[in-house]
Parts: structure tokens; sequence; C-alpha cells
């Protein structure tokens, strides 16, 4: 009985026009306070990026950005900075708005958790829809690769739309989608019981929230990373080329390279200096006659 009418009072709080408001305007705040840890951390998530498409050790990757300078350190930067403002807006909001209409609909029928899982499923789908073309466009600048032939962010976004939207703007949109909605189901439908869980060690409401927020996200980054490795070495890539090779700061890669391409010159130069003559002809002929 106490549960049905805790469920009833939370319909009517979700069919308040205010509350609504507020999912998206708490989202949006809480997105504009997180451009500046985005701005800190980047080089951080560039790292991570180059050991993801690269496939080196951290020390390596670290090398390749050294090498690239402190220019071209935030260089990609740009689109993760919309995303963050626009994503709290849009995925705190959307997924109230969604359960708001589950809720009338569901006639306590299905549990609010399950509600909000639910909830989270529509709006990481919609996330992915709106969110996939930064996404590529940030992995495109980030890859050392492309730096050469798209140096500018309007030259990337120049080649996405000769491309066309799937191998373009929209590359890689089924992993982000898959990523996207089971992290946004998991994180909503998680995170009250996790938050009663630590409330329950006698934590502040305040701190029980970040805890638990806390422990909630770690889990689903851990368990979803693999899906994240796969959308970066298909977003880097441009046209048809490869990118999952070892990074350009690899010792063995650039030694190899580099005797390959002596190898070539040298073989080149010997073939240019030593044409055989008409008389160094006629000698190997008559070699062969007396031979046979």
């Amino acid at each position: 009985m106490t549960g049905n009418l805790g469920h009833e009072q939370e319909e009517e709080g979700l069919r308040h026009p205010m509350a609504n408001f507020q999912s998206y305007f708490h989202g949006g705040m809480s997105s504009l306070v997180s451009t500046l840890p985005t701005l800190i951390v980047f080089p951080v998530y560039k790292t991570v990026f180059r050991q993801q498409i690269h496939n080196t050790p951290i020390h390596q990757a670290v090398g390749q950005l050294y090498k690239e300078g402190p220019m071209k350190l935030f260089r990609g930067v740009a689109p993760p900075l919309v995303m963050r403002t626009l994503n709290g807006t849009l995925l705190f909001g959307l997924q109230n708005t969604l359960l708001c209409q589950l809720s009338r609909s569901s006639q306590t029928v299905i549990s609010m958790s399950a509600l909000n899982a639910l909830a989270g499923f529509g709006a990481g789908m919609v996330e992915a829809v709106v969110f996939t073309p930064f996404e590529r466009v940030q992995n495109v600048l980030q890859n050392g690769h492309n730096d050469s032939r798209l140096p500018t962010l309007k030259s990337v976004l120049v080649r996405m739309k000769k491309q066309g939207l799937a191998l373009g703007y929209y590359r890689a949109f089924l992993p982000i989608t898959a990523r996207n909605t089971l992290g946004s189901s998991l994180y909503f439908g998680l995170k009250e019981p996790m938050c009663d869980v630590v409330a329950g060690q006698g934590l502040s409401p305040l701190a029980s929230s970040f805890v638990s927020g806390t422990l909630t996200s770690m889990a689903i980054s851990l368990t979803l990373y693999p899906l994240s490795v796969l959308v970066a070495n298909m977003q880097a890539q441009v046209g048809g080329e490869k990118t999952s090779r070892m990074g350009d700061s690899n010792p063995v890669s650039a030694e190899v390279e580099s005797f390959n391409k002596q190898k070539l010159r040298k073989t080149s130069t010997e073939e240019k200096n030593h044409l055989p003559t008409k008389e160094e002809i006629e000698a190997e002929k008559k070699a062969m006659k007396e031979g046979k």
C-alpha cells in the first residue's frame, strides 16, 4: 500500500510542468559547469584515444602528443565542448519527459526503476542520433594521421559532407547507439536503487547521490569500454585508410620503415649506375653458349 502511494506521488511530481523544466535546466547547468573539466582532462582523453586507435602503450601515446607540440594538443576539443554543453540538457531533460509519459500509461504496473531504465533507453537513442556527427568530427581531428590532409575543422566538415551520411557524419552509428542506449538505461535504472543502498550506510543525501552516481558511472564505463574502442577505431578513419596500426613513435615500426626506404633507394641507385654495356651483354651470351 505504501509502495503504491509513493509511486503515485512520484507520478504527480512528474506531471507538474515545472518538474520537466527543472530537469532541462538542471541538466543544462551541469553541462555548462562540466565544460571547464572537459578542457582540463582533454589531454588525458586524447592520450587514451591514441592508445585505442594505434595500439600503443601509454608512454608512446604521450610521446606522439609531445612530438606534435602544444599547438596541436587541443586539436579536436571544440566538438566535445559543444557536446558537453548540450548533452546534459538533452539527456536528463528528455529522460524526464519520457519518464512522465511512461508513468501516465503504465498505471503502476511497472516499477519506477524499470520506467527510469526504459526512459533512459529512449533518451540514449535520441542522444546517439544528435551527437554521432560531433563525435565523428572529434575523432577525425584527434587522429594525428589526418593533420596534413585535414588541417582545419572546415576541411574535416567538407570531407564528411562529400562522403555522405553513412560513411561521413554517421560512421559507427550502430555501436554508438548500442553504447548510449545501454549506458543511459543502466545509469537511470540503477541510480535510485544504488543511492538507497549508499544512503543506508549513514551518508547524507548529497553524499549518497554523489557516491552512487560515481560508482554507477564507473561500472557502466568499464562494461561498455570495448564499444568505445570500436567507435574510436571506426571513426578515426577517413575514406578507406587503416588506422589500427602501431603509432608513429614506435621504434620498431620506424626502424623497419626506414630500412625499407634505404634498401629501395640503394637498389635504385645501383641499377642506374651499373646498367650492362653492349660488351657485357655479348660476353654473357658467349658464356651461355659455351656452357651449353
